[in-house]
């Protein structure tokens, strides 16, 4: 094989914020960054001796559905970048941190909608499926705004349905993602069920946040360099 053989991907991104307001400092650094994101993923890739393919980006941001109601979770659906990235920049740009109630947020809901999205089916590259939460609070169980009127259909029932969502093989009926694809990483406090996802699902890093923190120790290029070494490494590998 040539040694300038680079392997080429097809990278999805689905980034899940916290939009409470204690995130302003980490919600700023997405905003200021928004435009460079793709240049900067292409460069060190190819630092890496790989190949971007194509780039899509898609943003779910949340908050508490009992406390903030309709404000609770805000979706996108992906934009391809370089060719999307004004409106990406718009789309983030339109997240302010307010809200959030009491100290744990509907963080598991957002990971529902980050699991299920409308990821890259086509098989000519490799793909990657990448999940990023940022958020310095604990998280509700599933189900803990379901009183909420605008609480939205098709959750999973259970943390463990939740679970299973993430660890079906992709030749499953019904599977959300590619499992040889799909890779977590979490910005998040060492707290029950994101301590339980960093233990026991595979293709999980997680770089454990101060709670209540704003998540203001993270750093662009440790981030950065967090999600191509997501893209680059095998299923089952840590990174």
């Amino acid at each position: 094989m040539s040694n300038d053989y680079k392997m080429t991907y097809d990278v999805d991104l689905v980034f899940c914020i916290d939009a409470t307001g204690s995130m302003k400092g980490a919600l700023n650094m997405v905003k200021s960054n928004a435009l460079r994101f793709h240049g900067d993923l292409q460069r060190r890739m190819e630092e890496k001796s790989k190949m971007l393919n194509s780039l899509r980006i898609r943003v779910v941001a949340f908050r508490d559905y009992l406390h903030d109601k309709e404000n609770a979770m805000l979706t996108t659906d992906f934009f391809r970048l370089p060719e999307d990235n004004a409106m990406f920049e718009r789309a983030v740009k339109s997240i302010e941190p307010f809200g959030g109630g009491d100290d744990p947020e509907d963080g598991l809901e957002a990971l529902a909608y980050a699991i299920r999205s409308k990821w890259n089916r086509d098989g000519s590259t490799k793909k990657r499926q990448i999940i990023v939460v940022w958020t310095d609070a604990p998280t509700h169980g599933l189900g803990y705004g379901a009183a909420a009127p605008n609480y939205p259909n098709g959750m999973p029932r259970s943390f463990e349905e939740l679970s299973n969502w993430w660890a079906q093989e992709p030749e499953a009926q019904g599977a959300h993602m590619d499992y040889q694809a799909e890779r977590l990483v979490l910005f998040a406090p060492d707290e029950p069920y994101w301590k339980t996802i960093s233990d026991n699902w595979e293709n999980v890093v997680h770089f454990p946040s101060i709670a209540g923190g704003g998540c203001g120790e993270l750093d662009y290029n440790e981030i950065m360099e967090t999600i191509v070494n997501s893209v680059v490494s095998n299923a089952g590998n840590q990174y």
